[in-house]
């Protein structure tokens, strides 16, 4: 039996059920002939083919980007509601799957530590949330500058300039640690410091308490980047970094990105806001939306207009399934963690292999070190084994690759040349629960491929 007969089978029925409500509004002419059906078929079966070209994502051997398919419940889900395609923006386009966010949100609130009544909705994901949350930062702190660490999502800087309000970068040491005496120096010029728990290169988790401190001295708002790290709040307490998830419903605004360790589709981020009244800056009023409930429309709180009501409906289902807590989502979570943690166990055994930093997550950067301790030769052997491995396909593995200016590695770990200005090490992203179990094949694979290089 293919693995995912049982799944079309359960979608199957659930479209059944779905049809006969909509049948029940008559049977509007123009349904698909056969004719028609095979032109489909066709179409369809070309895009399975041009999917192929893909790189394994489903399987633990990939362990390069923040990539994996999502829970089998919320793909299952987003099909069946794609079916409909409700709306989101305001109760006219889905009734139902705005009730589903509402309820989603209200979880995600309840995890990070946030006590009603607080704001939050879905967004298309952690980009557009976070444009949304220095949106708000700016109207709430006007004139006053964001300032977010050099390992910061480049999506903070970005959406500055979009905003046209000042932008300061904080300075980072070789982990990838902000430089907190900045951030002092440069209080009275800063209306919001973006604190990322979970950076997306290095997986660091800034610290908050430190931040936290200062913004009460000094006045300025704390929005947490948590797009990657925020579902570590449910482990948090088995984590290096366990202060810094205590402290997070200490922040003015997270984002959160369902469709990383939340198992959804893309694109699902969400924001949460500790004030409601945050919302202020973004009601407004539309001429042919909002009729249908006295009730608040998402729309009226989203800096967004149109959104896949499907995305709600795929995180409510998976919630139903795996809830917030430790043994729910968070099982999987620990695995991942283990992964990462098991990892750097392994290969730190094994000669010439060296770990660049402790992971605070499940993101791990490490190096071969070359035999001629220079920076283009240390280059050279991690690009040569990030791209060997991409060859095979039983004994493969997917890694992806991270630059540090040459400086700040030379500071980490002296003795080499910096004949390049940036050094190029490996960089392994354990976020699927089957790398728990896969991590000492792909620690084999990994050693084997060193060999040659």
């Amino acid at each position: 039996m293919n693995r995912f007969e049982p799944y079309l089978e359960i979608l199957k029925k659930a479209v059944v059920d779905l049809d006969q409500w909509r049948d029940s509004f008559g049977h509007p002419e123009g349904r698909e002939d056969t004719e028609r059906m095979r032109e489909i078929e066709k179409a369809v079966l070309a895009v399975a083919h041009r999917l192929k070209g893909n790189y394994p994502f489903h399987h633990p051997q990939y362990a390069g980007q923040m990539l994996k398919p999502p829970h089998p419940a919320a793909w299952l889900a987003y099909a069946l509601t794609m079916s409909i395609n409700p709306n989101n923006h305001a109760l006219d386009g889905g009734p139902p799957t705005s009730e589903m966010e509402k309820e989603s949100v209200q979880m995600l609130g309840e995890m990070v530590g946030y006590e009603k009544p607080f704001l939050g909705h879905l967004t298309s994901g952690g980009t557009v949330a976070n444009l949304e949350a220095l949106f708000v930062a700016r109207e709430i702190r006007p004139g006053k500058a964001i300032a977010a660490s050099a390992n910061a999502h480049y999506t903070h800087q970005r959406m500055s300039r979009v905003l046209n309000t000042p932008f300061l970068t904080i300075p980072t040491d070789p982990s990838g640690m902000p430089d907190i005496s900045f951030v002092e120096e440069n209080a009275e010029k800063i209306g919001t410091v973006v604190v990322t728990t979970g950076t997306t290169g290095l997986g660091v988790v800034e610290p908050l308490e430190e931040i936290l401190e200062l913004s009460k001295r000094y006045s300025f708002r704390v929005h947490a980047d948590a797009a990657y790290g925020g579902f570590f709040k449910i482990i948090g307490d088995q984590l290096p970094s366990s202060q810094v998830w205590e402290l997070l419903s200490e922040c003015d605004s997270i984002v959160i990105d369902p469709h990383k360790h939340g198992l959804q589709p893309y694109g699902c981020g969400a924001i949460l806001y500790k004030d409601p009244a945050s919302g202020q800056h973004l009601r407004h009023d539309s001429p042919y939306t909002y009729f249908t409930s006295d009730e608040l429309h998402l729309g009226e709180i989203s800096l967004e207009c149109s959104r896949a009501g499907a995305s709600a409906a795929a995180f409510w289902t998976t919630l139903q399934l795996l809830p917030l807590t430790q043994t729910g989502l968070g099982s999987i979570l620990a695995k991942a963690r283990n992964a990462a943690t098991r990892f750097v166990h392994l290969l730190s055994q094994h000669d010439r292999w060296v770990i660049y930093a402790e992971p605070d997550l499940d993101i791990v950067a490490y190096f071969k070190t070359p035999e001629k301790r220079t920076i283009s030769e240390l280059n050279r052997v991690n690009q040569k084994l990030f791209r060997s491995g991409m060859r095979l396909r039983e004994e493969g593995f997917h890694l992806s690759l991270f630059e540090i200016p040459s400086s700040q590695f030379i500071e980490k770990f002296p003795g080499y040349k910096a004949d390049h200005p940036n050094a190029v090490i490996l960089r392994s992203v354990f976020m699927k629960e089957e790398h728990e179990g896969f991590i000492d094949e792909f620690t084999r694979r990994l050693v084997k491929a060193g060999l040659d290089v």
